[in-house]
């Protein structure tokens, strides 16, 4: 019994290793919302003053509100896009084509291993027919292509940790048609890996500049062109557009989560009030 209750402690190098894992991923957070409100910080450790001026210019400047308008548009245009496509996909191949799976998996692999720079490039060369040649629609699709990895995974360990066949079986017996299904049976037992999958795309998406660049450039003007923009310009305000990046991420990022949990618990009432 007293082998039982002892507390296991972890051991030095694993509290070491996490601390190191710890500094190394909040340093530069920190220090990039200090440079954000320094006046200098060149000649010593620390600031030498705080100022929130740079804050004031990045809010001031011009393009500030459609770029950040354009880059929330085009996020969550290319979560839809990723969920309609990804997830109807998914569960087909689960429970239809299973020897088609190791077939996907290496074809989610691939937007890997193609530069951002190559894709933009082709996608231009191929679709230089209106009204895609160079268009918003273009950059949704590039984008979803590009981000479409960080949807799949979660959605498809999602869908192996349930018995996807039970449940599509129980939901046909009842008189339910597939699309039925998938909407009122799988998604909701599947849905905290489609909160994951959507985060992850949208994350990548609101910060992705090379595709932009290249595809619509100015005519579809996103928040990370502006904040390139000023990294010419002024760093300082470049930070604080970093930190206006990140935030608005972050609060979205609870958004979703917040919704996801909702859902949830509305489900669990309707399922006890049964």
């Amino acid at each position: 019994m007293r082998a039982l209750n002892k507390k296991v402690y972890p051991a030095g190098w694993q509290v070491a290793t996490v601390g190191f894992f710890l500094f190394y991923m909040l340093v530069p957070i920190i220090s990039t919302y200090v440079f954000s409100v320094a006046t200098r910080w060149d000649r010593t450790i620390l600031p030498e003053g705080y100022t929130l001026e740079f804050y004031k210019r990045a809010f001031e400047a011009s393009y500030f509100t459609t770029t950040l308008r354009n880059s929330l548009v085009l996020s969550l245009a290319t979560v839809l896009v990723s969920l309609l496509i990804i997830v109807p996909t998914v569960y087909w191949v689960h429970t239809r084509l299973g020897r088609a799976k190791p077939l996907l998996d290496i074809l989610m692999i691939l937007p890997f291993g193609i530069p951002t720079v190559v894709l933009a490039l082709a996608l231009v060369q191929v679709y230089n027919f209106a009204p895609l040649a160079r268009s918003p629609f273009l950059l949704i699709g590039a984008v979803v292509v590009y981000s479409m990895p960080f949807m799949y995974r979660p959605v498809s360990n999602a869908i192996q940790a349930i018995d996807v066949h039970v449940l599509t079986e129980a939901g046909q017996s009842l008189g339910a048609n597939v699309f039925q299904v998938l909407a009122k049976i799988i998604i909701p037992n599947i849905l905290p890996g489609l909160l994951s999958g959507s985060l992850l795309v949208f994350a990548t998406v609101f910060a992705e500049y090379t595709l932009t660049s290249l595809i619509v450039g100015a005519r579809f003007k996103t928040f990370p062109l502006l904040l390139v923009e000023f990294t010419r310009i002024n760093g300082n305000v470049a930070a604080a557009f970093s930190v206006i990046s990140f935030t608005i991420a972050w609060l979205v990022s609870l958004l979703i989560l917040w919704v996801g949990s909702k859902g949830q618990t509305e489900k669990v009432e309707s399922i006890q009030a049964r």
